[in-house]
């Protein structure tokens, strides 16, 4: 899904934020344990992975960053930029506000193992020995909050429901999913179309379990204005729509001294506020109106934490280190509009942005470039293509640029001074190559027609980061103008094609699998409302995403990445942004946490009130 997460409060220079609150009912992107690496026979289990074996064992007691002694109360606040005008996040229509905590999932992810689902709504997990199909043993103690028991029959309505008319990336990411079937209360069957498909005991297990009995009398199609049923950590309560959403504690909450819900879920109260300037979220924050902000502009950390309540402790700033994958952030091109159609003039316009300049002069030199799109990973691409990655590659070399064969894929690199002529000069070899002119300063085709985009953008921070790089593009004869929207109409554009270029962000894991259809294929480039905004259209690519979802090891699934990544590079489909290692994160001092590293920089719903000390 491309909901930002609950804690951006100002997208970055660069970075969109990872998902941070790991709530059940949002989905992460992981894998499953290989099918072909389980032992003969059924397998019941309590846990699948994709990285050997589950870190902790079936008699686990809480996750090791939870505090099973952590109080329960009080509240906290966060910011989101934007707006919303639903609270059902299932569909196309309408935007939905951070709800999805109030349902559960059948496998719950944690902050350090996201390739591996631990049994939560499910108490056994049994892959069947052909390995066409899953099955979840449910709890039978697990309730909605209306006090009906959760079945079997939710389950597979919900996944009926979602495939018939839920967001077309589940669609996609459910392909190869036959059916659920429900086999009696407490026992539910997902049959597969393959068996070759080494994730889908996992993803099957991220689906927000809906309750059929509440939605059977509401159109699931609309958008939702009422508070929805669940049976997850929290219930919708107060919501000013536009502006502000508060998420309750479930003080009953079936699941509360399960291993995976013990120590979890602490504040009583979650508020979400919305702003539609995050210069004037950070400013709530400053106040103490907003409790908790990532921060991610680079010029705000270093400068802009001066004030009183910084100085006196009462505010505490924290640098996490990042350590799950990170995947590809950037500006990319919609390649259905025919300005676009020419790798040449993607390449040109992606070459055309100083990285160097604007790191050293806008971004304090934190930042790293991005140079795959399966950035920290084994699954990145760099230098030549191996033997195992040419066998892959070979049969569609007359598809392929002959470059991708002999050269690196590389970014240009400047002494950061501005001065990048003689990049420009490769740019405007190259559009001519393709068959423009400059004509009296303008970049024209063959009929006289400027070369001209927009980059839509819905945060005014990048603005400072955007018009150097237009006014590059300018000295290439390029009309590249910055489009200004707030983020709610930056999500219709994108979900219906609408854009010439946009920041955009594709997730990875280290263990990519279905999510790459939804991404990439030929598919999803004409289904509305799909993560390929590229209009990524490649039967290179519709062949490479089929090895990566069917590769039957690991050593073959990371050579289909690679392979996929170069043609994905090669295709200069973006204008790769920029990372760093670390998560900056400040706090009111009205919090605390346990005091041990996560590999996703941190785990709020670890986290828990203390008494507020404000001077």
């Amino acid at each position: 899904m491309r909901r930002r997460s609950l804690l951006t409060t100002g997208l970055t220079a660069g970075a969109i934020s990872p998902a941070l609150f790991l709530m059940p009912g949002t989905m992460r992107r992981a894998g499953a344990q290989f099918l072909r690496d389980l032992p003969p026979g059924v397998v019941r289990t309590h846990a699948v992975t994709t990285v050997g074996a589950p870190q902790l064992p079936a008699d686990f007691k809480n996750f090791p960053y939870a505090n099973p002694d952590a109080p329960k109360g009080g509240e906290i606040v966060q910011a989101e930029i934007g707006s919303f005008d639903s609270l059902n996040p299932f569909i196309l229509r309408g935007v939905a506000g951070p709800v999805g905590a109030v349902w559960d999932t059948l496998l719950v992810s944690t902050a350090d193992e996201p390739e591996t689902g631990y049994a939560h709504l499910a108490q056994v997990i049994e892959i069947a020995a052909d390995r066409r199909s899953v099955a979840f043993e449910l709890r039978p103690e697990a309730r909605f909050h209306d006090g009906h028991k959760l079945t079997a029959e939710d389950v597979a309505w919900t996944f009926e429901t979602l495939m018939k008319h839920g967001r077309p990336q589940q669609r996609a990411y459910y392909a190869d999913v036959e059916k659920a079937e429900a086999q009696g209360p407490h026992r539910v069957v997902f049959h597969f179309r393959t068996d070759q498909n080494r994730e889908l005991p996992l993803i099957i297990g991220q689906l927000s379990v809906l309750p059929k009995h509440w939605w059977e009398k509401r159109d699931f199609t609309q958008p939702l204005t009422e508070p929805p049923l669940g049976s997850g950590p929290y219930q919708v309560g107060k919501v000013d729509f536009g502006r502000s959403l508060t998420l309750e504690r479930v003080k009953d909450w079936w699941a509360a001294n399960l291993p995976t819900g013990r120590g979890l879920y602490n504040f009583d109260r979650m508020r979400t506020e919305f702003f539609r300037d995050p210069t004037i979220a950070f400013e709530a924050f400053k106040a103490g109106q907003v409790d908790i902000r990532v921060e991610n502009i680079a010029r705000q950390w270093a400068t802009g934490y001066d004030f009183p309540a910084v100085k006196e402790g009462r505010i505490k700033r924290e640098q996490l280190p990042w350590n799950l994958p990170f995947g590809m952030v950037g500006f990319g091109m919609n390649t259905r509009l025919s300005k676009f159609s020419d790798p040449r003039v993607r390449e040109a316009i992606v070459c055309a942005f100083d990285f160097e300049w604007a790191n050293k002069n806008l971004f304090y030199d934190r930042y790293q470039r991005l140079k795959s799109y399966y950035t920290f990973t084994e699954c990145a691409s760099s230098g030549l293509p191996s033997k195992e990655e040419l066998a892959l590659l070979e049969p569609f070399r007359t598809q392929l640029p002959p470059r991708l064969f002999t050269e690196p894929y590389t970014l240009p690199v400047t002494d950061g001074s501005g001065n990048n002529r003689d990049v420009l000069r490769r740019c405007l070899a190259l559009l001519k190559e393709a068959g423009w002119t400059v004509r009296e300063g303008k970049l024209v085709d063959a009929s006289g027609q400027q070369l001209s985009f927009e980059i839509l953008l819905d945060n005014p921070p990048f603005e400072r980061v955007l018009l150097p790089y237009t006014q590059s593009l300018a000295k290439l004869g390029i009309d590249a103008r910055i489009r200004s929207v707030d983020p709610a109409q930056a999500q219709h554009l994108q979900e219906e094609f609408n854009f010439d270029m946009a920041l955009m962000q594709f997730p990875e894991s280290d263990s990519p699998g279905n999510e790459q259809i939804g991404f990439w294929s030929s598919a999803s480039a004409k289904e509305k409302g799909s993560n390929n905004l590229m209009g990524v259209s490649s039967p290179v690519v519709d062949a490479l995403v089929a090895k990566v979802i069917t590769a039957p090891d690991r050593a073959s699934q990371i050579t289909a990445c690679r392979a996929l990544d170069r043609v994905l590079l090669w295709g200069w489909y973006i204008m790769p942004n920029w990372t760093a290692a670390t998560m900056n994160v400040a706090y009111w001092n009205r919090f605390a946490h346990v005091d041990k590293p996560v590999r996703s920089g941190f785990a709020l719903d670890s986290w828990w009130a203390v008494s507020p000390t404000k001077g």
